[in-house]
């Protein structure tokens, strides 16, 4: 009689060929499948019933095992657990040794070619490894189940990203790869075939250090590329094919994890690859099948094994009660007060198996349809799943991964496989997206009646696919995709109903411990709702959700969220990896905003102030940090945008708003969008150097108060100007710093008087006359060179302090060198500071230049400068041109009227004796003889000297005297007398000279340089009129929104604002690409190919909906005459039916009478024959 053990072999023989059977279609008997049935059904009975008893007898007592000779009985658990510390200690050691072997195998199947020398066949012919071995991993699904796991798993090894290893396995991993990799070098051959020896291990971990990496041996390739190569050589088919073909359980789920690997990241390639194979190859009906029913077996799995939570019902009067406090942890000693050895929970998890062993097996009994896809269920802990997903059931559990696949397939919102997911347009078509909406139906209780309970059904192990299934749902929709949203919005199922009490109900008891975990619930339920409404145009989705949603819970739940996040600020639940209660407030706002467009209701209570007392707080926090912009599609129709302001743009200074609202130019079409796009990549930069110098309050506070240095400084040039003009040369009197008594005690008392109005009044006007007192004591007090010197040290140090202001505002130092040298504005800074040193150190005149600041503070001044040098040019010309003629004329001067250039001189020092003498002293000094021809003198020491004597000399005569005189050069020449032969000669060259050069070509420079200046003027007035009348953004005028329901100061505020739009900008650049939604997406692209065509252009939707709102109201008056006009015809219809129905019946009548009335006769002569 065969014993236990092989009795249970035995039966296990027997049930494993009665599967095989069933797997093959034989038939067999009833009679024996039911024995077979009932043999397997008793054995798993008796495994739990042994597996229960050798418990409670564990409980009991300790194992104990009795010697051979009947000895004392021996304990060996210590041993056991020696030996087990032994193998777990081994385990730790060497496992970051098998983690680097495992990258270099990564390696070597990523790039075999360098196995082998250049120019051999080998490194020819293993250029196709890859391709083969994905090739080759088909045919091992049916053999070798292991290989082909273990070759999806290395693949999908080639797509993680790399730990960071340990010193010693990093050295390990850089051993290996110069023993694989060296035959490049032309070494090789021993190197790579010879073992690897102790010493050079130990000789490689020692020179590695920490430095070494793993990445530092060899180029890395980015994800994208190692995901196309892959493609290219295979892999997506073979995961489409492995998905369709297997049967087994851990090959379909490496094969879904391989191609979630694929897709990482969105990568576009990857999923034209797998649209090409499915639509084109035709693999599309059988593929989607497959998904199909994996997910109607975990619904009837979730509706087979539904589990409430009731654990906490009895306390949730009082959680009510009080929410908010959270359940202090109990004490150690008190949670664990049985302790179980390992053996006794080793046989406890065996009798659970064996338990769920027998219940799946009777459940396969009387559901047989579960039996083909939970067949081959082993994968386990191998599968790298998650605590709350391995204590799963398997069949639920494999949703997960299903379902971020689905998602990456439509990442980056491909609409062809959004499509696809609704419609494969075959004989059978799959409606996955249907299926996904159904299964969150199914996993939140709806299908039990739980719709207002959904804490009883959504706990730790199923949260993280609920996440997921949302997830998946809302990548479905954003795009947007219309059809897939109108297919989840119009579904049959409670689907709707359960994303919205996600989102309204609190979720306890897992909020109660977990509220990250609810927290991320309700965000992603938001997102959905959002991507459910995504750029529709018609109100029918929104409607559907606001039908079974209460205004005043959506708000309430605003509110709750707000403060949540107020009083969990410092909380370490809340990390940078969680999100935070705000973030899902107001994602939750920025749903009831776009629901508030189609409910006046909730647009009345989401307006600050509407309940004040009670979260108001929240709603203007909310409305403040919420923007919206007016976007233009391709097909240029218009969309609005709300969207949360991202938090570094509260970085972004009052300072370069208004330089940029000031001075952004306009285009040739009169759009200042161009010049704004191109300043908003600074813009950007500056808010993130802002945001960096906020670490450090020193810098952050000199540059918050830039303007006051800027202030300050300018004062002070004006005042020591002031100084050095009426006071220089300092000293000279003899009575410096002597004042009278009188005087000295009226500065006492105004510093006395100055020094109490700075804590009386505002700073601005206390501060001034205490400065003004205070350096006036000084002036009499320590004189005039100590207070100049210490004014001027004191401007030197504010310049300084204005100087780190500026770089600290505007970030200069990180922009790079060039930029730097080419920022006129910081240049000018620096000449600055440099002029106030060589003030301080080299002589008081300097101060001087320093009064050229007025010039820079005020536009007007510059518009005078710009005036000159503007048209620099055409100024220059004139010049030019007036240079040639005043040397034309000195030509003929010098050849015609040489002895007309006679000038009056007054030498530079008083004559002794008499004006000979000082003529020929004159003489003397110049080195000539004196000639009465040449110089006279007069009674008042006036001497008369030629100054056309060489052509230079008439050349600077003319040049000189002639433009400076009024009358040109005829007034500085000698007057001729009318009897003199050259007279009318001097007549002619006189006139000329006037009328061509001073009238003419001066008065052309000085018309060029009023009228530049005319047109700054204008220019500057048009410019301040085109900002306060003109929208910045589409071009509007004022007068488009006369009569109107939005005016112009609300459009170019909310409608249109221009820092809304750089805040989106900014929140393209910050956001996750994988996370953009469908109109972030769109304007993403754009602003990469430098494409401004969505910023609106003489347009705005508040101007098309009052035009719509008129075209409706006319068609509603024409659709109520319309129906009335048929109502009057369908009630004439009614009568006329009515009338016809009479006339009907009085013809029948009078047929009726009319044959009765032919019968009488007749009879009356039937009867008087008889």
């Amino acid at each position: 009689w065969p014993s236990t053990v092989q009795k249970s072999c035995v039966e296990s023989c027997i049930k494993t060929l009665a599967d095989v059977a069933k797997n093959r279609g034989i038939a067999i008997p009833v009679d024996l499948d039911s024995q077979v049935n009932t043999l397997f059904m008793k054995n798993h009975a008796n495994m739990v019933q042994r597996a229960a008893m050798g418990w409670r007898m564990s409980a009991r007592g300790g194992p104990r095992f009795k010697d051979a000779q009947g000895g004392p009985a021996l304990d060996c658990r210590p041993i056991i657990e020696k030996l087990q510390a032994v193998v777990s200690s081994l385990e730790r050691q060497f496992s970051p040794m098998v983690q680097a072997e495992f990258s270099v195998l990564v390696d070597v199947l990523y790039s075999p070619q360098h196995l082998f020398p250049d120019g051999s066949e080998a490194k020819t012919r293993c250029t196709a490894f890859l391709s083969k071995l994905i090739s080759h991993t088909k045919k091992l699904m049916e053999k070798e189940e292991k290989l082909c796991v273990k070759i999806l798993q290395t693949l999908r090894e080639m797509l993680n990203k790399k730990e960071t290893l340990r010193e010693q396995a990093a050295a390990l991993r850089k051993l290996l790869l110069d023993q694989y990799f060296r035959s490049s070098k032309g070494e090789y051959g021993a190197n790579i075939n010879g073992p690897l020896s102790t010493a050079a291990y130990s000789k490689a971990s020692q020179t590695g250090g920490g430095s070494l990496g793993q990445d530092s041996d060899k180029s890395e390739a980015s994800m994208y590329d190692i995901q196309c190569q892959l493609d290219r050589e295979g892999a997506s088919q073979l995961v489409i094919d492995l998905i369709v073909l297997t049967k087994n359980d851990r090959i379909f789920t490496e094969c879904i994890l391989l191609g979630i690997a694929l897709l990482e990241g969105g990568n576009t390639q990857i999923q034209k690859s797998f649209y090409k194979q499915l639509y084109e190859e035709k693999k599309s009906e059988k593929f989607f099948k497959v998904f199909h029913d994996r997910m109607k077996a975990a619904q009837q799995e979730i509706r087979a094994t539904v589990t409430v939570n009731t654990t906490d019902l009895g306390s949730k009067k009082d959680d009510e009660d009080d929410s908010e406090v959270l359940p202090l942890p109990r004490k150690r000693g008190h949670e664990q007060r049985i302790q179980l050895k390992e053996e006794m929970k080793e046989q406890l998890t065996e009798a659970s198996a064996a338990t769920s062993k027998a219940y799946s097996a009777y459940r396969k009994e009387t559901d047989p349809e579960l039996e083909s896809l939970s067949s081959g269920q082993d994968c386990g802990s191998s599968c790298n799943e998650e605590k709350e997903d391995a204590d799963m059931n398997p069949i639920i559990g494999i949703m997960k991964p299903i379902l971020r696949f689905l998602q990456l397939l439509c990442e980056n919102h491909n609409k062809e496989l959004q499509h696809f997911l609704r419609n494969q347009n075959n004989k059978t078509n799959y409606n996955l997206v249907c299926e996904t909406l159904q299964f969150l139906d199914c996993i939140c209780g709806s299908t039990t009646g739980g719709l207002g309970l959904l804490g009883l059904y959504i706990n730790e192990r199923n949260v993280s696919l609920i996440n997921q299934t949302l997830e998946s749902l809302t990548e479905y929709c954003q795009g947007p995709c219309h059809e897939n949203q109108t297919c989840i919005a119009t579904h049959e199922s409670n689907g709707i109903d359960i994303i919205i009490a996600l989102i309204l109900n609190d979720i306890n008891p897992l909020g109660r411990y977990h509220m990250d975990l609810v927290l991320q619930l309700k965000n992603n339920a938001s997102k959905l709702l959002l991507a459910i409404m995504e750029s529709r145009q018609d109100s029918e989705n929104a409607e559907r959700i606001l039908y079974n949603m209460r205004p005043n819970e959506l708000v309430d739940v605003i509110k709750k969220a707000y403060k949540q996040g107020l009083s969990n600020d410092s909380d370490s639940r809340f990390g940078e990896e969680n999100v935070s209660p705000k973030d899902v407030g107001h994602n939750i706002y920025i749903l009831a905003h776009q629901l508030a467009c189609h409910n006046r209701t909730l647009q009345g209570m989401l307006k600050p102030g509407s309940d004040p007392g009670d979260g108001d707080e929240s709603l203007t926090y909310y409305a403040n940090h919420t923007a919206q912009i007016e976007i233009v599609r391709h097909d240029r129709t218009m969309e609005q945008i709300v969207f949360p302001v991202p938090n570094i743009c509260e970085y972004l200074t009052q300072e370069s708003k208004c330089r940029v609202f000031n001075t952004t130019e306009r285009d040739d079409q009169g759009s200042k969008v161009n010049d704004f796009f191109v300043q908003s990549e600074d813009l950007y930069n500056e808010m993130k150097w802002q945001r960096k110098i906020r670490n450090n309050p020193a810098l952050f506070w000199f540059s918050r108060h830039i303007s006051l240095w800027g202030t300050i400084s300018f004062n002070l040039a004006v005042f020591i100007n002031l100084v050095v003009a009426l006071f220089y040369p300092f000293g000279d009197d003899g009575d410096e710093g002597t004042i009278s008594p009188l005087f000295s005690i009226a500065l006492w008392i105004a510093l006395a008087i100055s020094t109490a109005m700075l804590f009386a009044f505002s700073k601005p006007i206390g501060i001034q006359p205490f400065i003004v007192t205070a350096i006036f004591r000084s002036i009499y007090t320590l004189g005039l060179g100590p207070t100049l010197i210490l004014l001027g040290a004191a401007n030197l140090l504010n310049k300084i302090v204005f100087l780190v202001s500026f770089v600290g505002n505007r970030g200069t130092f990180t922009r790079g060198y060039r930029a730097v040298i080419m920022d006129m504005e910081f240049l000018y800074h620096v000449v600055y500071v440099i002029v106030c040193i060589l003030s301080l150190f080299v002589h008081e005149f300097f101060y001087s230049f320093l009064l050229f600041d007025l010039v820079y503070r005020e536009e007007t001044l510059l518009n005078v400068i710009k005036s000159v040098t503007r048209n620099g040019r055409s100024i220059i010309l004139t010049a030019v041109l007036a240079l040639i003629l005043v040397y034309l004329f000195s030509i003929i001067g010098f050849l015609f009227f040489q002895p007309d250039f006679i000038m009056d001189v007054e030498p530079a020092f008083k004559p002794d004796k008499s004006c000979d003498t000082t003529v020929h002293s004159l003489a003397s000094l110049s080195g000539k003889e004196h000639h009465d021809e040449q110089s006279t003198c007069s009674a008042d020491n006036v001497v008369n000297e030629r100054t056309c004597d060489t052509l230079l000399m008439c050349i600077v005569t003319v040049l000189n005297h002639g433009l400076r005189n009024g009358g040109g050069v005829g007034d500085v020449l000698r007057p001729l007398s009318k009897h003199e032969q050259l007279f009318p000669a001097r007549v002619v060259y006189d006139l000329l000279f006037f009328f061509v050069v001073i009238i003419i070509v001066l008065n052309l420079i000085f018309g060029v340089i009023i009228d530049t200046f005319a047109d700054l003027r204008s220019e500057k007035q048009k410019k301040e009129e085109i900002l306060k009348t003109t929208c910045f953004i589409c071009g509007l005028e004022r007068d488009k929104f006369d009569n109107k329901t939005v005016s112009f100061e609300e459009h170019i505020k909310s409608e249109h604002s221009m820092w809304h739009y750089l805040y989106f900008i900014v929140l393209v650049r910050v956001k996750d690409p994988t996370e953009y939604t469908g109109p972030e997406s769109y304007v993403a692209q754009m602003i990469n190919e430098r494409n401004l065509d969505w910023f609106p252009r003489m347009r705005a939707m508040s101007l098309f909906s009052n035009e719509g709102d008129n075209e409706q109201n006319e068609i509603r008056v024409l659709q109520d005459k319309l129906e009335s006009t048929m109502s009057l015809v369908s009630q004439l219809s009614s009568q006329l039916a009515e009338l016809k129905e009479q006339m009907t019946e009085q013809r029948k009548n009078k047929q009726r009478l009319g044959f009765l009335g032919s019968n009488t006769p007749h009879v009356n002569n039937h009867m008087t024959s008889h």
